[in-house]
């Protein structure tokens, strides 16, 4: 067998010949290419590229919003012998260049979205690479020339001329490109994938053929997908390993249609075309994050919330009856608790919670949820209005999935039964195993374990020990075979003995009960109570002022105390957290966590060390002598500033 994306991409041209693989908003409404118009295209697309000089072992940087020419250009650059080099589109401009200077990439991929950002650091490059641009946008090119001295046809070139030249080129180049595909093996590199540079410079992770193609087979099987009858609206990036994996190539083997959200206009167009692109695609299911379905969390409580009355208190009584009738799904409740909320959250269902999926399309069935730890509350409520989030965990050096809950084994609070083809362990520090539900090191041996780092034999040589790639991610397999992720090992709380505890779903928690805060950072490190950074939500912090005719920094500051603590009247989190690792104190900030600052990644998680770094002065202050006292003068700085209030 031929394991090769190249291979599955042959296989489902030949099978699924006329059905649509990648689907895209045009002015004259969606359009698609089949999956055998799709290699057609690609396979053109490579005989441009190799008649421009992009040939074997070539990096090729895609530096472009999820669309069809995306996955197109990607293709075309594997059948042209080359390595895809995918980049976020949110990186910001001084981000751009080490990832194509040390990738070493002889051309990039951009459109109308990320023009503007490639142009900034031309000269930034260390060598003079070939852009291709692939909106149908004259002006855009034109930008491209007159500002930065690109001649077309020498370093600039327009998606459509390069795939005319491809037709061309294309009866000479035909041998050739089917010579590349044939001798393409299982070892080589499809990707070299940055991290997103948490600490130091990013590496880039080299995923081969053999690691793609083991974990697409592992993530169509578990959750048994069935051939040519699923469709998804691609929300995530395309650079994003999850999006990469069980989007774009996990179609090949099932057929499975990829629409993209319409992203002409840029990103804030994007955010206002997700509703309406959900409802016009009506997809089967949604690759989701912890910070993207927060967010449709949020909106949807909004928006029951201004409707008030009935629909409120129905809603609010449907979600309380299905958290208690659910529990977490494997081991099922009591029968009298099942029987008593039956009725309560069946009426909600329908009256309530169908219309509310509305929101997902006609046709929703589930959300996968990846990239980062999902909130327990966020899984007990959309279990409840009928759009289960089957969490799973894994990172982009294993390609990127290791485990995953399905339909079939679901335990909320888990990120489910570890993929068949992967081999996992729970490391001591001294390197000895885990017993059951011990916490330790994740660690895992199989096929979907990277290659390594480019040009980084040494970071290599750390991660992966003995074929075992060290995750350097904290959890524990339960007495049911569930893998349960806690956090970081860079990220723990450490108390003054030493002791250690994972912030993540602490944070989480406090988020989720509360109105006020939108960001919150615990924080302890060696320390004699534990604390944490927050900001707030304005508009919701204006209206609780109004609302409860606040009038003093001090008022409000009590508030944002009460809701710090709001998540512990949940029952989800009732005696969850050890005390010691609740934050005792807080600092308000004056701004928020952003990709614009370096504080949020363009996975939507926190930079730790970049805000630890911001705010080491606010951090000193929690732990000097009004540290403890949340009606600090710092606290109340901010508030003021923020509020206008005395």
């Amino acid at each position: 067998m031929h394991r090769t994306v190249l291979a599955m991409l042959a296989r489902a041209a030949e099978e699924y010949r006329d059905r649509p693989y990648v689907w895209g908003k045009t002015e004259g409404g969606w359009a698609s290419l089949t999956f055998n118009e799709f290699r057609n295209t690609a396979r053109t697309l490579a005989a441009g590229f190799r008649s421009i000089g992009i040939g074997n072992g070539d990096k090729v940087s895609i530096l472009c919003e999820g669309r069809p020419e995306w996955v197109v250009a990607e293709f075309a650059t594997l059948f042209a012998g080359g390595i895809s080099v995918p980049l976020s589109i949110k990186l910001q401009p001084d981000d751009v260049p080490f990832r194509i200077n040390h990738s070493e990439s002889t051309m990039v991929v951009c459109s109308a979205n990320t023009r503007e950002k490639l142009g900034s650091v031309l000269k930034k490059l260390s060598r003079k690479v070939k852009i291709l641009y692939v909106d149908a946008d004259e002006e855009g090119l034109g930008v491209l020339e007159r500002e930065h001295g690109l001649k077309r046809g020498k370093r600039l070139f327009s998606y459509q001329g390069l795939l005319e030249t491809g037709r061309e080129k294309l009866p000479a180049l035909d041998a050739e490109l089917s010579e590349i595909e044939k001798n393409t093996g299982e070892e080589d590199v499809v990707t070299i994938s940055y991290t997103s540079g948490t600490t130091g410079n990013p590496k880039g992770i080299m995923l081969t053929h053999k690691n793609y193609y083991v974990n697409v087979q592992d993530s169509v099987n578990i959750f048994q997908v069935p051939s040519a009858q699923y469709r998804t609206l691609l929300i995530l990036p395309c650079d994003h390993s999850f999006a990469h994996t069980v989007g774009l190539y996990a179609a090949l083997p099932r057929a499975i249609e990829i629409y993209f959200v319409d992203a002409r206009g840029g990103g804030m167009a994007t955010i206002r075309n997700i509703p309406i692109n959900l409802r016009e695609t009506n997809p089967v299911f949604l690759l989701t994050v912890p910070a993207l379905s927060g967010n449709f969390m949020k909106k949807i409580q909004d928006g029951v919330a201004a409707k008030g009355g009935i629909a409120k208190k129905l809603f609010d009584m449907g979600v309380r009856a299905g958290m208690a009738r659910f529990g977490n799904v494997h081991d099922r409740p009591p029968v009298l608790r099942r029987a008593l909320n039956f009725i309560p959250h069946k009426l909600a269902d329908l009256i309530v919670f169908s219309k509310v999926r509305q929101t997902f399309g006609s046709d929703i069935q589930f959300c996968v949820g990846g990239g980062a730890l999902l909130d327990r509350k966020q899984q007990e409520f959309f279990k409840a209005i009928g759009v289960p989030i089957y969490q799973g965990y894994g990172l982009t050096e294993a390609a990127p999935v290791i485990s995953s809950n399905t339909p079939f084994a679901h335990k909320i609070g888990t990120s489910g039964k570890v993929a068949s083809s992967v081999e996992c362990h729970i490391l001591r520090e001294d390197g000895s195993e885990c017993r059951v539900g011990e916490t330790g090191q994740i660690a895992i041996r199989g096929e979907n374990v990277m290659k390594g780092y480019f040009k980084n034999e040494k970071t290599t040589a750390e991660t992966i020990r003995n074929g075992m790639l060290l995750t350097g991610d904290r959890g524990y397999l339960d007495e049911d075979g569930f893998l349960c992720v806690v956090g970081r090992e860079k990220a723990l709380l450490i108390a003054p003995d030493g002791e250690k505890y994972s912030p993540e779903e602490i944070e989480e928690a406090i988020m989720n009960g509360s109105e006020l805060i939108e960001q919150a950072l615990v924080y302890n490190d060696h320390c004699a109570y534990t604390g944490a950074l927050l900001t707030i939500d304005e508009e919701k912090a204006r209206s609780r002022i109004a609302e409860r005719g606040i009038t003093t920094a001090d008022e409000f500051l009590d508030e944002v105390k009460a809701d710090l603590y709001r998540f512990q009247e949940d029952s989800a989190y009732a005696r969850r957290f050890p005390s010691q690792w609740i934050p005792s104190t807080f600092q308000l900030l004056d701004g928020h966590f952003t990709e614009e600052n370096g504080m949020i990644n363009s996975t939507m998680k926190v930079v730790r060390p970049k805000v630890l770094e911001a705010y080491q002065e606010r951090l000193e202050a929690m732990y000097a002598e009004d540290g403890q006292n949340h009606r600090n003068e710092a606290n109340r700085r901010v508030v003021r500033a923020l509020l206008s209030l005395k």
